[in-house]
Protein backbone atom coordinates (compact mmCIF):
# COMPACT_ATOMS: atom_id res chain seq x y z
CA UNK A 1 0.00 0.00 0.00
CA UNK A 2 1.19 3.51 -0.79
CA UNK A 3 0.18 6.78 0.84
CA UNK A 4 0.69 10.40 -0.17
CA UNK A 5 1.01 12.82 2.75
CA UNK A 6 0.20 16.43 1.82
CA UNK A 7 0.83 18.99 4.56
CA UNK A 8 2.81 22.22 4.71
CA UNK A 9 4.22 21.24 8.11
CA UNK A 10 7.40 19.18 7.79
CA UNK A 11 6.83 17.97 11.36
CA UNK A 12 3.34 16.66 10.62
CA UNK A 13 4.51 14.98 7.41
CA UNK A 14 7.32 13.26 9.30
CA UNK A 15 5.02 12.20 12.13
CA UNK A 16 2.46 10.73 9.74
CA UNK A 17 5.20 9.02 7.72
CA UNK A 18 6.64 7.37 10.83
CA UNK A 19 3.21 6.10 11.94
CA UNK A 20 2.29 4.81 8.49
CA UNK A 21 5.64 3.18 7.81
CA UNK A 22 5.34 1.33 11.13
CA UNK A 23 2.15 -0.17 9.65
CA UNK A 24 4.02 -1.19 6.51
CA UNK A 25 2.66 1.60 4.33
CA UNK A 26 5.07 3.19 1.83
CA UNK A 27 4.89 7.00 1.84
CA UNK A 28 5.64 10.02 -0.32
CA UNK A 29 5.26 13.63 0.80
CA UNK A 30 4.21 16.99 -0.62
CA UNK A 31 4.17 20.41 1.06
CA UNK A 32 1.13 21.80 -0.77
CA UNK A 33 -1.84 20.72 -2.86
CA UNK A 34 -0.28 21.59 -6.23
CA UNK A 35 2.74 19.41 -5.55
CA UNK A 36 0.42 16.69 -4.28
CA UNK A 37 -1.58 16.76 -7.52
CA UNK A 38 1.66 16.65 -9.52
CA UNK A 39 2.65 13.48 -7.66
CA UNK A 40 -0.75 11.93 -8.37
CA UNK A 41 -0.34 12.78 -12.07
CA UNK A 42 3.23 11.44 -12.17
CA UNK A 43 1.96 7.91 -12.64
CA UNK A 44 2.75 6.80 -9.11
CA UNK A 45 -0.14 4.81 -7.75
CA UNK A 46 -1.45 5.77 -4.32
CA UNK A 47 -4.12 3.96 -2.30
CA UNK A 48 -4.44 6.75 0.25
CA UNK A 49 -3.96 10.51 0.45
CA UNK A 50 -3.78 12.28 3.81
CA UNK A 51 -4.23 15.97 3.18
CA UNK A 52 -4.17 19.06 5.38
CA UNK A 53 -6.83 21.69 4.76
CA UNK A 54 -4.79 24.88 5.30
CA UNK A 55 -1.74 25.07 3.00
CA UNK A 56 -0.15 27.60 0.67
CA UNK A 57 -0.50 27.52 -3.16
CA UNK A 58 -3.44 25.11 -3.07
CA UNK A 59 -5.32 24.13 0.07
CA UNK A 60 -6.42 20.60 0.83
CA UNK A 61 -10.09 21.23 0.11
CA UNK A 62 -9.29 22.49 -3.40
CA UNK A 63 -6.91 19.56 -3.93
CA UNK A 64 -9.64 17.13 -2.88
CA UNK A 65 -12.12 18.69 -5.30
CA UNK A 66 -9.59 18.57 -8.15
CA UNK A 67 -8.68 14.94 -7.37
CA UNK A 68 -12.29 13.84 -7.55
CA UNK A 69 -13.00 15.93 -10.68
CA UNK A 70 -9.92 14.48 -12.40
CA UNK A 71 -10.95 10.88 -11.86
CA UNK A 72 -9.02 9.84 -8.75
CA UNK A 73 -12.18 8.27 -7.37
CA UNK A 74 -10.62 5.06 -6.07
CA UNK A 75 -7.98 6.81 -3.95
CA UNK A 76 -9.07 7.05 -0.32
CA UNK A 77 -8.73 10.54 1.16
CA UNK A 78 -8.44 11.49 4.82
CA UNK A 79 -8.54 15.18 5.65
CA UNK A 80 -6.05 15.71 8.51
CA UNK A 81 -6.71 19.17 9.88
CA UNK A 82 -7.48 21.57 12.70
CA UNK A 83 -10.72 22.62 10.94
CA UNK A 84 -13.17 21.35 13.54
CA UNK A 85 -16.45 23.03 12.65
CA UNK A 86 -19.23 20.67 11.60
CA UNK A 87 -19.73 22.76 8.46
CA UNK A 88 -16.11 22.17 7.39
CA UNK A 89 -16.36 18.45 8.05
CA UNK A 90 -19.60 18.24 6.07
CA UNK A 91 -18.10 20.20 3.15
CA UNK A 92 -15.09 17.87 3.01
CA UNK A 93 -17.24 14.73 3.09
CA UNK A 94 -19.56 16.13 0.40
CA UNK A 95 -16.51 16.99 -1.75
CA UNK A 96 -15.33 13.39 -1.57
CA UNK A 97 -13.26 12.93 1.59
CA UNK A 98 -13.58 9.41 2.95
CA UNK A 99 -12.65 10.32 6.52
CA UNK A 100 -11.69 13.29 8.69
CA UNK A 101 -8.89 13.22 11.30
CA UNK A 102 -8.60 16.10 13.74
CA UNK A 103 -5.21 17.52 14.75
CA UNK A 104 -3.72 16.83 17.18
CA UNK A 105 -4.03 13.06 16.79
CA UNK A 106 -2.14 9.97 17.91
CA UNK A 107 -1.32 6.60 16.39
CA UNK A 108 -4.52 5.06 17.78
CA UNK A 109 -6.76 7.68 16.15
CA UNK A 110 -4.99 7.23 12.80
CA UNK A 111 -5.24 3.44 13.05
CA UNK A 112 -8.97 3.69 13.77
CA UNK A 113 -9.56 5.83 10.68
CA UNK A 114 -7.52 3.48 8.48
CA UNK A 115 -9.41 0.48 9.88
CA UNK A 116 -12.74 2.21 9.23
CA UNK A 117 -11.68 2.52 5.58
CA UNK A 118 -10.65 -1.13 5.47
CA UNK A 119 -7.00 -0.27 4.82
CA UNK A 120 -5.55 -1.90 7.96
CA UNK A 121 -6.76 -4.30 10.60
CA UNK A 122 -7.40 -2.74 13.97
Amino acid sequence: MRALIVDDSRFVRGYLRSLLEEMGIECEEAGDGLTGLDLLHSGSLFNLVLVDWNMPLMNGFDMLQRMRAEGFASVRVIMVTTESENESIQRAIEAGADEYLMKPFDDEALSEKLAMLGLVEN
